[in-house]
């Protein structure tokens, strides 16, 4: 199953790509939120068209008392996503971004380009725990 990742938030879109029987992943950029779930969902369609992907996966903000409100906003774009013919899962996202910062920073990447792959990394982290959890 090759899958899309996303790491959805207000401003920015981190997306990764990844095949569920390798377990890897990798960044493909941001797209900048169009303030509209619709055309958020159809950029993240075209994505998984131009990658040959069947499934989207969306990270879920939770926190200790369960679903914040910006998981109900992910939801509601994973329902705008199906409705492009893909399926959509979701996996906690819960320190994905931590992650993410922690091994660009042990790799050494610089301040500024640690800020421009943050999203897809975490988009990527996303990935491969949706992976790990469904092996």
């Amino acid at each position: 199953m090759r899958c899309v990742g996303v790491d959805f938030g207000g401003a920015r879109i981190g997306l990764a790509v990844g095949e569920a029987e390798h377990g890897i992943a990798s960044p493909r950029g941001t797209l900048q939120a169009a303030g509209v779930l619709a055309k958020d969902a159809a950029a993240i369609a075209e994505l998984a068209t131009r990658e040959h992907a069947d499934s989207v996966v969306i990270g879920l903000p939770l926190d200790v008392e369960g679903e914040t409100k910006m998981a109900a906003v992910c939801r509601k774009l994973g329902i705008c996503i199906e409705s492009h013919g893909l399926e959509v899962y979701f996996v906690d996202e819960s320190f994905t971004s931590a992650e993410a910062e922690l091994e660009m920073r042990q790799a050494g990447l610089k301040g500024s380009e640690r800020r421009r792959a943050s999203d897809p990394m975490a988009a990527c982290k996303i990935l491969e725990r949706f992976f790990e959890q469904t092996q």
